[in-house]
């Protein structure tokens, strides 16, 4: 059983920094696709920043240069550290799972496994 748990979410002021964390059980992170996607009140979902394996990250276009998805593949915790942030980052934040590896390179917001979501709430 595949357990994802999200944590670090807050509240910054524009411009601030956060790094939120994914920790997973039941799972040892290989070469499957990881990533984060958000959704915000009355907004769809969007995916932010994936990655397969260390060498191949994707990020969205509203956060590429701000944010970058790493792993600590021996502890299982999946990372995104935010820089630059902006009001309209505010969002639940969630990290996937998928075995598809096309799930990263459209950085999805759709995965096979997914958790609760960790707040993020920028004021400008």
């Amino acid at each position: 059983q595949v357990t994802l748990v999200e944590s670090g979410g807050g509240s910054v002021q524009a411009g601030g920094s956060l790094r939120i964390s994914c920790a997973a059980s039941g799972y040892t992170y290989t070469r499957d696709c990881l990533g984060w996607f958000r959704q915000a009140p009355g907004k769809e979902r969007e995916g932010v920043a994936a990655m397969y394996g260390p060498e191949r990250t994707y990020y969205s276009d509203s956060v590429k240069g701000r944010f970058t998805i790493s792993q600590d593949s021996a502890k299982n915790i999946l990372y995104l550290e935010m820089n630059g942030l902006k009001p309209e980052d505010t969002a639940m934040y969630y990290c996937g799972l998928d075995y598809v590896p096309a799930t990263c390179a459209r950085v999805g917001s759709k995965y096979m496994f997914s958790g609760q979501g960790t707040q993020v709430n920028v004021s400008s």
